[in-house]
């Protein structure tokens, strides 16, 4: 076999469809975000403003988070030496738990090297401790717990997105004694719609599931004390697995499960991808226990967020972009072609210092492409009138039809 031959098909592959993948080579200013520079492929900087980072509050630069993690360097050194199991748990990963737990009010947490791992780890693992699991997952479910799921070994059901009624008639299809699992998300990044989640909690309870929650894209940024939209809409109690992160709101690294003690030891003592994994840093660790603990306080900066973005959803509007608008902070413009939408990528990162990545097939339905805007407190007024500027001079010279793409 010509294995060179067979990477050369598929990279030109990607290539011929217009959605190969390429990487911006930026470094973040420090006190200055959205601000960074950009290192050009011909070896010159450029600054521009990042407008798709997962940074959702700026906590990645903020004091209180950069103290945490100055002072635990100095302390402890650069990384945590070990598995969990193995000299890696430090009182650090343990703060961090302690915060992790009372910001869903459940009786433990388990941090994980981030949220991907957390789900496929979690997911592929309870099998194990409840055979027979059936595991009915939402079809936009994120990757990470697809692979979960897929890998587990278990049965599987796949139900139409937020589609209530469906999941129904696979609950009622299957053995009513067999174990089961309700796997969804609060928040699905690429629309920013919601999950039904107090209406799979009554399921969950009529067929005797559990309840497994993905809410990434929204610990930080929802409810009162930033634990999710389950906590903003008060049903946090009724979820048996909560699922984060602490590389996106909270602006550091890793992800994590808060669960009943007993599920989080089960998962803890059961589950290879955290007992054969190297623990965070200490440092990272300090910083994220220190960003959860800031932001259970700091609504205001919550608030500011959605009027960001609620800002930004009003002025694209208004001049005719087809953009998805679910109420969540996540702002998809849909150009629906991936060359299209790769050339003004590329316009808005050359021509006017803005930085927002296309996000094309897999990742979306073919002709679904688009630009995923994630406006932050820290985009101000002169930031937010240069990307208007551009998108409406840019869309005008690629002549794309904005009514036929928003109908």
């Amino acid at each position: 076999m010509d294995y060179a031959a067979h990477l050369d098909t598929a990279l030109n592959q990607l290539h011929e469809e217009g959605r190969y993948r390429t990487f911006i080579d930026i470094v973040r200013t420090k006190g200055s975000y959205p601000h960074a520079t950009w290192h050009r492929p011909d070896g010159t900087e450029q600054p521009v403003a990042v407008w798709c980072g997962n940074d959702y509050l700026g906590m990645g630069q903020h004091p209180v988070v950069l103290a945490a993690m100055h002072e635990a360097l100095d302390a402890t050194g650069a990384g945590s030496g070990g598995t969990r199991n193995i000299s890696g748990t430090t009182v650090y990963h343990k703060q961090l738990e302690a915060e992790l737990a009372d910001l869903h009010g459940k009786e433990a947490a388990l941090v994980f090297t981030s949220a991907y791992i957390a789900n496929d780890a979690t997911l592929s693992t309870l099998p194990k401790l409840f055979p027979g699991l059936i595991i009915y997952s939402d079809a936009l479910n994120h990757a990470s717990m697809i692979e979960g799921v897929r890998r587990n070994g278990g049965a599987k059901r796949i139900f139409r997105h937020n589609d209530v009624a469906h999941l129904r008639e696979l609950l009622e299809a299957d053995d009513p004694a067999a174990p089961k699992l309700i796997a969804f998300e609060s928040v699905y990044s690429m629309d920013g719609d919601f999950g039904p989640i107090e209406a799979i909690c009554d399921l969950a309870e009529e067929f005797n599931a559990l309840t497994y929650i993905d809410e990434v894209h929204a610990v930080g940024m929802y409810g009162p004390r930033g634990g999710g939209v389950s906590e903003r809409d008060r049903l946090a109690h009724r979820i048996d697995i909560i699922n984060g992160t602490l590389a996106k709101a909270y602006g550091v690294m890793g992800g994590y499960i808060a669960a009943s003690g007993k599920m989080v030891d089960a998962i803890r003592s059961y589950a290879p991808g955290f007992i054969f994994t190297t623990s965070l840093p200490p440092a990272v660790a300090a910083g994220a226990a220190a960003s959860v603990r800031h932001l259970k306080t700091d609504q205001a900066l919550r608030e500011r967020h959605q009027t960001q973005a609620s800002i930004l959803k009003l002025r694209l509007k208004g001049m005719g972009m087809p953009i998805v608008d679910h109420g969540s902070h996540i702002v998809p413009v849909i150009v629906g072609n991936p060359v299209h939408t790769k050339m003004m990528s590329d316009m808005l990162l050359d021509g006017y210092g803005i930085y927002v990545q296309p996000i094309n097939y897999p990742t979306v339905p073919r002709g679904t492409e688009r630009l995923r805007f994630t406006p932050s407190p820290v985009h101000g007024p002169k930031e937010m009138d240069k990307l208007i500027r551009a998108m409406d001079e840019l869309w005008s010279h690629c002549a794309l039809n904005r009514a036929e793409l928003a109908g």
